[in-house]
């Protein structure tokens, strides 16, 4: 501490102890501190200050006067201006501060940080720091009382609705004014992110719950709205706006749902460089198979052979007959080619929207083959309701929505008429395949397995676009796919020989404890679960994890974006010893209460509990992913001493066992291994052969 006197009272001299607690440290610095108080005092030369003292050039004055100011340590701290410094008393503490605009411009960026911590210590300061009148001056001019009502206005509608959440109260019993408010918030473009977050989840928990607030809902917040939402950089702000986004969807009815999205892409990036998360990853597949789910209605119409309506008009007003091949118009009953549903009337659809939006590429097809002989001939008709069929197998039409699934594909997002471009690309693929087997009226089985296996293997790829689906199924041709097949087959054969049987049972319990110990670990490194409502979704976070010594499990509630919370964070615990058994599916006490029909029986797939302490409870779990449910299982059959009974561990084994002959089998490569042993010729006559090496070294 430094005393200096700093003016005169009457006669007598004011002297003020200050604190370099900015500046301080060493005498050049000091002397920086003096000549700050110097100035922000008013005192000059010849008020008993040293005249030799250095003084800041104007470059360097003009920046610590801005940065730093002066403030009393006791009372209110009130920071030394030029209204109050005639106010300095005799022997009063000073502290050399940041100066009020800085702190103001801190504060207001701490309030608004997304860590807990320095949201909290901000508020702290705020709350002693705006008694100052020159600091509360600056922190309004930024807007800040807008930030600290956004502030409590968050903890207010997080408030309202963990209070929902208990179902004390329907969703009805709300006003349309209110439900507006809330809508206001979402529409709004200058609001506070956790405003908009928080608004939302509202309104997802409201439009499941009552038709009409669905409608209310449906009214007020449009979809191009939550669009907008999606192109933000803010991850939960994305994650909220397409769950409600979901929700709407799932609410609506099909016609409603065409009316939001049939044919049109969602301006959506489903893939790019930055991994999307498990919660973002499932919306998307719902949004997906919502989308593909509108095809269902025409695929289970089937025509009516005995319809007297065949000109079917189309937007065009054209004829539906006008843009068939002859191979359907030639045949006496048309009809009965599609009389099949599925895929019924979606094929007819493909074949009109493939002959209307390319053209050429349609002449083309039919030309090429009605210039090869009649059994080299690719029929277009029941190649395009073959097609279908097994488009609409593979992409899922039709099938509800799982309650975990992730599997989406990234070009759906950015094309309009998904399907029907993909029949599009498809349908030439199988006149391509078609001339590459030089296929025959009696091969076409043949020819669509191959086409399946060509696109399934393509879209395994996740292609990001439709062209560079089209690059890439046309370049995996008929050649390639005999080629994988081969080398698949080959793999086979190799690992069926006798000796290699015999040598993978040998390598088995090593690899099983190798297995183990994996199991192990993951439990040890914990996993994420969400506790499943009725209404929602997924609703609170958990954790769980086993500790080092695999001796306790500990778990407890975490907070959204906590991914890997430190074990000593986690206040629940249960001794390994005290486990009693492992139950699964249906054999849960938390699927048991929750059956309804089609949503469980993903739940059911993903479900299992630990029975535990001799009252034998049970601790609940539902797993993200199959491949967690996997590992979890395994991991606590192996605590309880049970065999590994999920279908990944065999996988796993497989893998391994693969990996671990192809290294023993490497020099004999090219060599044929026989089924069986050789013989073991019969032993000599005699043994004389054998020599006596102790004779020769004596």
């Amino acid at each position: 501490m430094l005393s200096h006197q700093i003016g005169t009272d009457g006669h007598q001299p004011v002297v003020a102890h200050w604190e370099g607690s900015v500046l301080g440290g060493t005498s050049g610095r000091n002397s920086q501190c003096v000549a700050f108080c110097r100035v922000v005092t008013g005192t000059g030369m010849g008020h008993g200050w040293d005249t030799g003292l250095w003084w800041p050039g104007p470059a360097l004055l003009h920046d610590l006067l801005h940065r730093y100011a002066l403030q009393y340590t006791d009372g209110r701290q009130t920071y030394i201006t030029e209204l109050n410094r005639g106010e300095i008393k005799n022997g009063s503490i000073l502290r050399l501060t940041t100066s009020p605009d800085q702190e103001a411009e801190r504060l207001y960026s701490g309030i608004q940080s997304n860590n807990v911590d320095v949201k909290t210590d901000s508020l702290k300061k705020l709350a002693s720091l705006s008694q100052d009148v020159t600091f509360a001056q600056e922190f309004i001019n930024r807007n800040g009382l807008k930030q600290i009502f956004y502030i409590i206005l968050a903890h207010t509608l997080k408030a309202f609705m963990e209070l929902m959440e208990h179902d004390f109260v329907s969703w009805e019993t709300l006003s349309a004014a209110f439900i507006k408010k809330i809508v206001s918030y979402v529409n709004m473009n200058a609001m506070d992110a956790s405003v908009q977050q928080l608004s939302m989840s509202i309104l997802e928990n409201m439009v499941p719950s009552s038709r009409v607030l669905f409608e209310l809902v449906k009214k007020e917040v449009t979809v191009d709205r939550l669009l907008t939402h999606l192109q933000v950089t803010n991850a939960q702000l994305q994650l909220k706006a397409m769950a409600l986004l979901i929700a709407l969807l799932l609410a609506a009815t099909d016609a409603e749902r065409q009316v939001w999205g049939g044919g049109k892409h969602w301006g959506l990036r489903g893939g790019g460089s930055e991994p999307l998360g498990d919660e973002m990853a499932h919306y998307l597949y719902v949004l997906q198979s919502v989308s593909l789910n509108l095809h269902e209605r025409r695929m289970r119409m089937s025509m009516d052979p005995y319809s007297q309506v065949w000109e079917l008009s189309y937007s065009s007003g054209s004829s539906l007959l006008a843009v068939l091949p002859l191979e359907v118009r030639n045949n006496s009953n048309p009809a009965e080619d599609l009389r099949r549903a599925p895929p019924g009337l979606l094929a007819l659809d493909n074949m009109v929207y493939f002959s209307r939006h390319t053209p050429s590429a349609y002449s083309r097809f039919i030309l090429e083959n009605s210039s090869r002989e009649d059994k080299h001939e690719c029929p277009f008709a029941r190649s395009s309701i073959q097609l279908t069929l097994i488009l609409c197998e593979i992409l899922h039409v039709g099938e509800p929505c799982s309650e975990t699934a992730q599997a989406f594909y990234p070009m759906f997002f950015g094309q309009d008429h998904f399907f029907e471009e993909l029949f599009c690309i498809c349908i030439q693929l199988v006149n391509k395949t078609w001339k590459e087997m030089r296929a025959t009226q009696e091969d076409f089985d043949k020819v669509l397995q191959v086409v399946r296996e060509q696109i399934t293997r393509t879209l395994s790829l996740k292609p990001t676009s439709l062209e560079l689906f089209k690059t890439r199924v046309n370049a995996l041709n008929y050649s390639e796919i005999l080629k994988l097949r081969q080398t698949e087959r080959l793999h086979q054969e190799e690992t069926l020989a006798v000796p290699v049987l015999e040598l993978r049972e040998r390598l088995k319990p090593e690899l099983l404890e190798l297995i183990r110990q994996q199991r192990l670990l993951r439990l040890c490194e914990g996993t994420l679960f969400r506790k499943i409502s009725s209404r929602r979704r997924q609703d609170k976070l958990w954790y769980c994890r086993l500790s080092p010594n695999h001796k306790v499990l500990h778990y407890g509630d975490v907070e959204e974006g906590v991914h890997s919370p430190p074990i000593e964070s986690l206040p629940e615990k249960i001794p390994v010893a005290d486990m009693k058994a492992l139950l699964v599916g249906k054999e849960c006490p938390h699927t048991k209460e929750k059956s309804s029909g089609k949503q469980n029986k993903d739940v059911l797939e993903l479900a299992f509990s630990i029975v535990y302490d001799v009252e034998e409870y049970c601790l609940n779990f539902v797993a993200p992913t199959r491949y967690e449910f996997c590992l979890w299982t395994d991991g606590l059959n192996v605590l309880l001493g049970k065999e590994m009974t999920s279908e990944r561990t065999q996988t796993d084994l497989d893998v391994l066992l693969s990996m671990e002959l192809k290294l023993r089998l490497l020099d004999l490569e090219n060599i044929s291994i026989p089924d069986n042993p050789p013989p073991v010729p019969k032993p000599p006559s005699n043994l004389n052969f054998c020599y006596d090496f102790s004779h020769a070294e004596q």
